[in-house]
This record gives structure tokens, C-alpha cells and sequence, in this order.
């Protein structure tokens, strides 16, 4: 038919192939070929069944997302009628799925009358990771053909199952070795043979019955945190939820009407900005070599990072070394390890089986010779320049020449580190965020002499380990760390100028941050930032600006959760922060020191200040080349930060205030406070300009 859809007969059985690489996205051009490739094999008497494939990669992974803001195309069919030309095709339609059948791509393979699977099928409804509900009866559908639970459970999770999982829940009708065609066109021909009615997946209603308001409660209860702020689960639920209540037409008006609320909010909008800036902070312009191949890592130091770090490695299937001082440091830190592993089985997040392989993959050591064959060595040694420096001679004496030497240090200059090498173009810094097992992102910094290749083989690596890779420059604290002291820098100022620790941490919570900057210092502890303060005392200006307030708390032996005690109390076994007035007072008796005299903060200022000043600081590290582009700051603040992902990340929520706000408090601030608050000229000039920094 085109060159993106065509369409072949075997024997009495239409082909109808997808080929759109590189996902086979089921833009304009493809929807309007398949409903002339289906309406031409109906019309066929030659043709008894249809079977529609995907070329290349996958089946499909749904919409063009790129269209999402465009304006349709007048003659051109939606997703929707495409799908339900296939549904009332009077002749059997066989959906043949490989790789992946996501999205538009599973709701197109729905409104076929069955469905077969290679074994390495994927299918998933992902859409709410955009900010929006399936909007071509996917919450229609889904529910029909396996019920209302487990439809909600792959609506709400986004997840993808695999194709045992999908043959047991009905999704697909069989799996086939061998060629997937051939199966799909054999498996049609038989249906054909045995007189087989087709199936319209819009006409099954028997599992609807479970739809009860009991239901959807403990639904909406399972997802607790997970949809703090966002619209799109509680919008997913009362579509599906119409599935029973309304009659299938009726339902499918409302889907689209709710997918169009979502399509149009702030939140879809933030979150598909995420989307592709995700994908765009792999692409790194100057870099064009080939990566490496990791074929075996090595980590160094077996506590709370190196050991997370070491599970990554296991995970991805990559045998890892770890190096410890001791044997007693070492046992403790695989037990550490260990017991990592056993919670998540005990969670049922995965299987002894798994848990057995992967500990396979990890091995300890007290000597450094037996590093020496690794493809990557990660130091995650103390936070501590000298000791860095010192275990990247010993690294650079004893591994092999083309092996990569990486530090996870959070805050170090890389350059000084790669300084105590021979080769300072195979040093990089891969800051993991922790829980290192946990955390999907991994802030890669280039030091002045790192290689291409280096850098190509760290970015992939992320990739590998399942993490969200970003490319910076060094600084004292990178971007992440950076940023988070002008945040937390302000926080301090707040606290003696008048507000609580509690106040605070309510407004940024409310904001959408997972804790605020008090309660999440308690739960990273205390210490680590003490002694990253006490490490930048050597270079700062005597006349900066500083809060005593938490080198205080640090002093009285209370570094957060750890302790039981920092900026909160916590009872013994409970995370849950205590507002403690001995802090409160220690707040005031501070500020009376400082000839501060305290005032009444609202909830705006908290919010501006606190915000403000990090986006400034952004605009900073983009002026100076550090972070490549706006999107990239975005993604390392949703992936190590938490910032709340409906919100874009904080270069993408200055967008949507508008940076002349922005410009316009930050001004009014540096008119109060002086110098630290002063606006980035960047800030400035794209106010000006009436422009973003997102264009």
C-alpha cells in the first residue's frame, strides 16, 4: 500500500505489516494506510482472515507523540477508527506481536478478534507516565477482555508484561516459537478451518461484574503515595469504571473526553517535556566514538553506595568485584547486599532464583591485584580528597591500561582526582544517587582531559544498569548538588529570618517533593553535609553568608534518622519526623545571636525563595557549559531529586511561571539580601526577551 504499511496475501490469509521504523508509531500517514489496507482485504473474496504484524524492532509502541500538539489532519482517520476497522471486519483479524505492543500499539492489537505472541512479547498501557489516560479504548477494552482489577493494575503501574504473563491473563491466545508470521498466518488459517466467529473484544461484558465501588477504594488505597498530585490514575479509574457503568459507546466518548482533560493540563504537558528530555540527554554532540564493552566491573569499598552500586552490576548481569579494606568490612558489606536482596523477595519484587544468580555475580576481595582485569573500576570510597586521591594511584598502578577509573564522589573535583593518574582520559565521575540499587540516575561528570570513549562507554553503561544517564562538567558539586545548596542555603536563611523546620518542609512537600529539605537532610544524615561544609570552609569567602544552625545540630551529635535525632525526633523504628521544640528553641536563640530579629513567613515566600534561587543557579550552570542543555537539569532533578514530575523539573516549571516572574522576585530578593541572590544574566536576558529556557 505505502512504503510505511504493506499489505501481501499467503494463500487465503491477508498480511498487513506495520513498517515505520524505528517503533512502528502509528502517526497519520500509518493510520490512513491501515484502514485502506483493511478495508481493501474485506472487500478481498479471496481473503478469509487478516493477520497484522510489525516490521523491524517491535509490533508498536502506540501513538506518534509528536502529534499530541498538533492539529488533526482533516480525511485522515484517528487511532480510534482505525481500531474499530478492524473490530468490525467481518473476517477473523490475528494481531501477531514481537518486542513490544504498548500503548496506541496494544489498544490496536485489542480491537483485533485474537492475538498471538513471539516469546519475547512485551505489552503495556504506559500512558500515564505522559500524564494521560489510553484514549483509544484502552480503559475500554482491557477491562472486557481480563477484568477490571487487572486492567487497573497495568493502566495505573504503566509497567509492561511479559508474554507469559499476557497469555495468562488473556491477553494473548497463544504463544508461538518459530517465525512469528508463519504462526499467525497458520493460527488464522485454523480459525478459518473450525468456523471460529470473530471476537470483538467491545462485545465481552462477563468480567465487568467485579466493577464495585469496593473496588475501585481499595485501588485508589494500593496507589497511596504513587499519585500524590497527579490527575491522569484518578482519571484512569473512573474511565474504567465507566466500562461497566455505561453502555461501550457511551464509555468510549467519555475516555476521549478525559483523555483530552488530561492531554490539555499542565501535567501532561510536564510530563511528556520529561519524556523527551529523557531520551535527549543520551546524545551527547561531541562525542562519536564507539563505546566499550564492560564486560566485568570492579567496585571499591563495600558500604551503603559501593554495595548498591555492586547490586547495579548484578542486576544488569555484569560480574562485579567489590574491594574492601578488610575481611570484617567486606563480610559486613555482602551481608548488607544480601539482606538488600532477600527484602525483595520476601516482597515478592523478585525470585530466590534471581536473587541466587545475581549474588553469583558478586565477589569480594581485600586486594587490589585482583581488580586488575575489570573493564570499570567505581571508587565510592569516603567522601575525602586524599584518600580519593590515593586509591586512584593504587587503581592506576595495578589495572589494566584501558580500563576506565570512575568515582562516585557527590561533590570532588574530578579533574583533581584524574590529576593522581597517569591517565587522566580514562578518569570520570559516576555520581550514583542513593539508594544506589534504587535510584535511577546517575550523574556522569567529564573531567577536562576525559575521553570520547570514556565518556561513550560511561553513558552506555547507564543505560545498561537501568539508569537514567546525564553528562555534566565539573564544579564544586556538580548540577544536582550544586542546585540543592542554593536551595537548602535558603531554607537555613528562613529558619532564622522566622520560619519553622516544619513550615518549611510542609511547603515543599505540598509542592510535590517527597520530603522537605529538613526532613530529607534527617534521612541522608546530617553529617555528610556537615563534612562537605566543613571541606568548602577552606576555599569561601570570608565575607559569604553562612547559617550556623545545622553545623549546631551536627555538634550536639544528632545527624538525623541514624541518630534518632537532627532537625526532627524520631521514636524508636518509626521514620515519621517529630518537630522537637529543643530545635526550635536552638532556631531562635540563633537568630537573637545573629541580630536577626524574626517576622511572620508565608507559604509564598518559602516557596519562592526556596525555588527561585535553585532555578537561578540552573541558569548559572547553563551559562558556564556545565549541564548541555535545560532538559537536562530537568531529568536530573526528577530522577535524583524527586522534583514532582507533573512539574517538568525546575527549568520546565520556570517555563510555565515564566522566567520575567522569576526575574521579577529574584530582583526583589537581591534588593533585600545582596549578592547570592542576584539574577543569572541568562534569567535576565531571556526575561527580557519574553523567551524560556526551553525556548
Amino acid at each position: 500500500m505505502t512504503k510505511l504499511v504493506a499489505y501481501e496475501k499467503r494463500r487465503a490469509v491477508g498480511v498487513i505489516t506495520i513498517d515505520n521504523p524505528p517503533v512502528n508509531a502509528l502517526g497519520a500517514a500509518v493510520r490512513e494506510a491501515l484502514a485502506a489496507c483493511v478495508a481493501q482485504a474485506a472487500d478481498d473474496g479471496a481473503v478469509e482472515a487478516l493477520v497484522l504484524v510489525g516490521a523491524g524492532r517491535c509490533f508498536s509502541a502506540g501513538a506518534d507523540i509528536r502529534e499530541f500538539d498538533q492539529p488533526a489532519k482533516p480525511g485522515v482517520p484517528g487511532l480510534r477508527d482505525v481500531i474499530e476497522s478492524f473490530e468490525n471486519c467481518p473476517k477473523p483479524v490475528v494481531a501477531a506481536i514481537h518486542e513490544t505492543a504498548v500503548g496506541g500499539g496494544l489498544e490496536l492489537a485489542l480491537g483485533c478478534h485474537y492475538r498471538i505472541g513471539a516469546p519475547s512479547a512485551k505489552v503495556g498501557q504506559p500512558e500515564i507516565k505522559l500524564g494521560i489516560i489510553p484514549g483509544a479504548g484502552g480503559t475500554q477494552r482491557l477491562p472486557r477482555l481480563i477484568g477490571v482489577e487487572p486492567a487497573l493494575e497495568i493502566i495505573l503501574s504503566g509497567a509492561y508484561v511479559s508474554a507469559g504473563e499476557a497469555l495468562s491473563l488473556g491477553i494473548l491466545d497463544r504463544i508461538t516459537d518459530g517465525d512469528l508470521v508463519d504462526g499467525a498466518v497458520a493460527f488464522a488459517e485454523t480459525l478459518v478451518a473450525e468456523g471460529r466467529p470473530v471476537r470483538r473484544t467491545r462485545e465481552l461484558d462477563d468480567k465487568l461484574g467485579e466493577a464495585t465501588p469496593e473496588l475501585f477504594e481499595r485501588v485508589r488505597k494500593r496507589l497511596g503515595k504513587r499519585a500524590r498530585g497527579l490527575i491522569a490514575p484518578d482519571l484512569c479509574i473512573e474511565s474504567v469504571a465507566n466500562a461497566a457503568a455505561m453502555p461501550f459507546e457511551e464509555a468510549m466518548a467519555a475516555e476521549r473526553a478525559l483523555f483530552v482533560r488530561c492531554l490539555d493540563s499542565d501535567q501532561s504537558k510536564a510530563q511528556r517535556h520529561v519524556f523527551f528530555a529523557e531520551r535527549q540527554a543520551a546524545k551527547i554532540p561531541d562525542v562519536d566514538k564507539p563505546p566499550r564493552t564492560i564486560a566485568r566491573a570492579a567496585v571499591v569499598g563495600c558500604g551503603t553506595m559501593g554495595g548498591g552500586i555492586a547490586m547495579n552490576f548484578a542486576n544488569a548481569g555484569i560480574p562485579v568485584r567489590v574491594l574492601e579494606v578488610s575481611n570484617e568490612a567486606l563480610e559486613k558489606g555482602l551481608d548488607t547486599v544480601r539482606g538488600n536482596y532477600a527484602a525483595s523477595v520476601s516482597r515478592g519484587r523478585t525470585s530466590q532464583a534471581d536473587m541466587d544468580a545475581r549474588m553469583a555475580l558478586i565477589d569480594g576481595t581485600v586486594d587490589y591485584g585482583d581488580v586488575a582485569d575489570a573493564d570499570i573500576v567505581i571508587e565510592a570510597v569516603f567522601e575525602d580528597m586524599d584518600l580519593k586521591k590515593e586509591t586512584f594511584r593504587t587503581l592506576d598502578r595495578v589495572c589494566k591500561q584501558d580500563a576506565i577509573l570512575a568515582t562516585n564522589t557527590s561533590t570532588l573535583d574530578v579533574n583533581e582526582i584524574a590529576a593522581a593518574t597517569s591517565r587522566p582520559e580514562s578518569v570520570i565521575g559516576t555520581h550514583f544517587f542513593s539508594p544506589a540499587n534504587v535510584m535511577k540516575l546517575m550523574e556522569n561528570v567529564r573531567g577536562d582531559r576525559t575521553s570520547k570513549q570514556t565518556i561513550a562507554t560511561v553513558m552506555g553503561l547507564s543505560k545498561a544498569l537501568g539508569k537514567v544517564g546525564v553528562l555534566v562538567g565539573v564544579c564544586d558539586g556538580f548540577v544536582g548538588n550544586r542546585m540543592l545548596h542554593a536551595y537548602t542555603r535558603q531554607a537555613n536563611f528562613l529558619l532564622e529570618e522566622g520560619a519553622l523546620p516544619r513550615q518549611v518542609d510542609k511547603v515543599m512537600y505540598d509542592f510535590g517533593l517527597p520530603m522537605g529539605p529538613f526532613a530529607m537532610g534527617d534521612l541522608a544524615g546530617l553529617d555528610v553535609s556537615w563534612r562537605i561544609r566543613r571541606h568548602q570552609a577552606k576555599t569561601r569567602p570570608s565575607d559569604e553568608r553562612t547559617s550556623p544552625i545545622a553545623d549546631r545540630i551536627c555538634e550536639m551529635g544528632r545527624f538525623g534518622q541514624k541518630t534518632g535525632a537532627g532537625w526532627y525526633r524520631y521514636e524508636e523504628g518509626s521514620r515519621e519526623p517529630v518537630p522537637d521544640a529543643g530545635i526550635e528553641s536552638l532556631i531562635v536563640e540563633v537568630s537573637t545571636e545573629l541580630g536577626i530579629e524574626r517576622r511572620k513567613i508565608g507559604d509564598r515566600e518559602i516557596l519562592e525563595r526556596c525555588l527561585y534561587p535553585l532555578i537561578n543557579e540552573g541558569a548559572k550552570i547553563l551559562e558556564e557549559g556545565l549541564a548541555q542543555r535545560a532538559g537536562d537539569i530537568d531529568v536530573i532533578w526528577i530522577y535524583g531529586y524527586g522534583f514532582p514530575v507533573y512539574r517538568g523539573g525546575p527549568m520546565f516549571y520556570a517555563d510555565r511561571v515564566g522566567l520575567k516572574t522569576v526575574y521579577d522576585v529574584m530582583s526583589r530578593l537581591y534588593d533585600i539580601h545582596g549578592e547570592m541572590l542576584k539574577p543569572a544574566p541568562l534569567v535576565e536576558r531571556l526575561a527580557k526577551q519574553g523567551k524560556g529556557f526551553h525556548g
